[in-house]
């Protein structure tokens, strides 16, 4: 499926964003439109079929597997990340689709040209990429260093923040794009500690859930200090 970008909801957002028009509907005619359902694979560790993505609505987890074959979730990518090896022969990781997903694939051919014609969009994409880096190794520090319940909140408010448009502030109703296992997965703790504390949030009044992943925040300073 060719691109579409102007009803893209991210086309003010992403890297391209720094194209003129002319420049961004050229490299459109390169890409293609990807939909992915939950649970289904972008790219696998090792794929020789190399690619690049901007993920345009959706969320992914990028992980890996140890010598016992479980996963661990090294990063999540939410709406304007990009994904995929621009210097590798292969990926290093597996990409995944935590929700309904849909992704902007271009060749890595294809995206090289355009980041040789184009230093804004070369320097737009390192910017992207640097903020997806702080965000990951923000989300693996919580692995150590805290108690459940701040590993937690402070997830959830990552999470919050990643879902808004603002780069001040968290949004305030949005969906969780992992399972308790997930976040479990995450944090190294139980999958019942992560129910425990997000019960113990709901009744603080800190929160609220609708439904499996709804999340509404309803006091986020006592979210941030929750210990």
């Amino acid at each position: 499926m060719s691109l579409t970008c102007e009803t893209c909801p991210v086309r003010d957002s992403a890297a391209c964003s720094v194209l003129t028009e002319e420049e961004r509907n050229e490299l459109a005619r390169a890409g293609r439109t990807r939909h992915l359902s939950r649970g289904e694979t972008l790219f696998t560790a090792g794929d020789e079929d190399t690619a690049c993505a901007t993920l345009v609505s959706g969320a992914l987890k990028i992980t890996a597997y140890d010598e016992d074959g479980n996963e661990r979730i090294l990063a999540l990518i939410h709406p304007t990340g990009f994904v995929g090896e621009m210097f590798a022969p292969f990926p290093a990781h597996d990409v995944v689709a935590l929700t309904d997903s849909q992704l902007c694939v271009f060749a890595r051919a294809d995206m090289t040209r355009a980041l040789e014609q184009h230093p804004a969009l070369t320097r737009a994409l390192l910017r992207r990429s640097q903020e997806d880096l702080h965000l990951a190794r923000k989300l693996l520090a919580l692995g150590s260093g805290f108690g459940a319940n701040e590993q937690v909140s402070k997830l959830l408010l990552a999470l919050a923040q990643a879902a808004s448009d603002s780069p001040c502030h968290p949004r305030l109703q949005f969906e969780l794009p992992l399972t308790r296992g997930e976040m479990a997965n995450m944090l190294g703790v139980t999958i019942e500690t992560v129910s425990r504390v997000l019960t113990a949030l709901e009744r603080a009044r800190i929160i609220e859930r609708k439904g499996a992943r709804g999340i509404d925040i309803l006091d986020p300073a006592r979210l941030e200090n929750f210990s």
